[in-house]
């Protein structure tokens, strides 16, 4: 006999703190989410001077950073069922100390400390990621609140993705490539700081935004609660197909790109902030939009399938339709769809993750490094086998499956119905 959902109230709008409200409470996590993204944004946008420096081929380092998505993939899957008892105020603090010193290690322009910045830097991610959510989740006990907190962290990581290089490059103009990496560390030992002593960064009620207590689950309790809550295997399994089709895009982006317009790279930067651009403009108003809809299961499924479908429709056009203008806007509703697709995904963890919020976030980050890599993978046969048709072919293939986890997916809510039936 399968268990009843029980009914989610659905949210009323007048309830909701503004964005100027959740901005000003979680700050200290939004800075911090930004520091999370530039080592690894300042590694490949100075890979040439790097390589040069530690006297390797541009191939073997640009290659360690695999290393990081590996050691970020173990990190979130061992830790994840410990996030729920520690609190953003220290395990985020000890997340970006350890990018300073990532960052530090970086500067030296060696090899093995090269290898070691990217071990330290995919296990600082894996631990910072899901605790800057779970804490802005947490920040907030009204409905729809926390969900938009998490949102906000996600959208601020997309916009430092997309103004991090330009300013970096800057900074490597001033003093060489060393000195971002000398500002990355000073940078995230301040954040760190001041996440230490900010009260707004610790997490105000167990449970998150429903406001109910929750007692953390045990180490080798919490896979099999996970494993029991179909709404949220399924988000994350729809997570990993998203991350898995569209960095699969991305990584062959350039490439299709110049196979069909012949854009060389000064050019097709337009396009990077293009996509780039969409995405956090999708990312912000969907986080908006699910807050809205958080209440209804129908209503979530629709902002989620709407999602996965615009990525579905928009990645022929880009590839295979005639016309740059065409390329262009399919790229721009390629991005705003898939991060629709990410802000609903995130919106329902942070809203009905209940005790396992922590947890999930922290499996949903791991399926997102390992789909970095199958979408790579996955593309890269696609093309090899089939060319920009074959790309089309093998990365619409992931979307397909997210639809239909999005049909697997069940009640919405702590009390959804379990993944098996009892």
């Amino acid at each position: 006999m399968r268990e009843q959902a029980s009914p989610i109230r659905a949210p009323d709008v007048a309830d909701h703190a503004s964005d100027r409200v959740i901005i000003a409470r979680i700050w200290p996590l939004l800075i911090a989410a930004v520091v999370g993204l530039l080592p690894f944004t300042a590694f490949s946008t100075f890979l040439v001077p790097i390589s040069a420096t530690a006297g390797a081929q541009e191939s073997v380092v640009g290659g360690l950073r695999g290393l990081g998505g590996v050691t970020a993939l173990l990190t979130g899957v061992i830790i994840a069922p410990l996030l729920e008892r520690w609190s953003p105020r220290v395990a985020a603090p000890a997340a970006l100390v350890l990018l300073a010193v990532a960052s530090l290690l970086a500067a030296t322009g060696s090899l093995v400390p090269l290898v070691l910045f990217c071990l330290l830097v995919g296990t600082a991610t894996a631990l910072l990621t899901p605790v800057l959510l779970a804490g802005a989740t947490r920040s907030f006990t009204r409905a729809g609140d926390g969900g938009r907190a998490a949102t906000l962290v996600t959208a601020t990581q997309t916009l430092a993705a997309v103004l991090a290089a330009p300013l970096l490059g800057a900074l490597a103009l001033a003093g060489g490539w060393r000195l971002p990496f000398g500002a990355v560390a000073l940078l995230a030992l301040v954040t760190a700081c001041a996440l230490a002593v900010s009260s707004r960064a610790s997490s105000v009620a167990r449970g998150g935004p429903s406001g109910q207590q929750h007692a953390p689950p045990r180490y080798l309790e919490a896979f099999p609660l996970v494993k029991g809550r179909r709404d949220l295997l399924a988000a994350i399994g729809v997570s990993t197909m998203r991350t898995t089709a569209f960095m699969g895009q991305l990584a062959f982006l350039a490439a299709v790109y110049d196979q069909r317009f012949g854009l060389q790279a000064e050019l097709f930067t337009v396009v990077w902030t293009l996509s780039g651009a969409a995405f956090f403009l999708g990312n912000y108003l969907a986080g908006r939009w699910a807050r809205q809809v958080a209440g209804s299961r129908r209503r979530t499924l629709m902002l989620l399938a709407s999602g996965t479908v615009g990525g579905l429709a928009a990645l022929p056009v880009v590839v295979l339709v005639p016309g740059l203008g065409a390329a262009l806007a399919g790229t721009a509703v390629l991005s705003f769809s898939h991060a629709v697709l990410a802000a609903g995904v995130t919106t329902l963890i942070a809203q009905h993750g209940g005790e396992l919020t922590s947890v999930a976030f922290s499996l949903n980050a791991a399926g997102q490094s390992l789909g970095v890599f199958l979408g790579a993978a996955v593309g890269g046969l696609g093309l090899a086998l089939a060319g920009l048709p074959g790309l089309v072919i093998a990365l619409s293939a992931p979307m397909l499956l997210a639809l239909g986890m999005l049909t697997w997916m069940g009640p919405v809510g702590a009390s959804a119905e379990p993944a098996e039936t009892r």
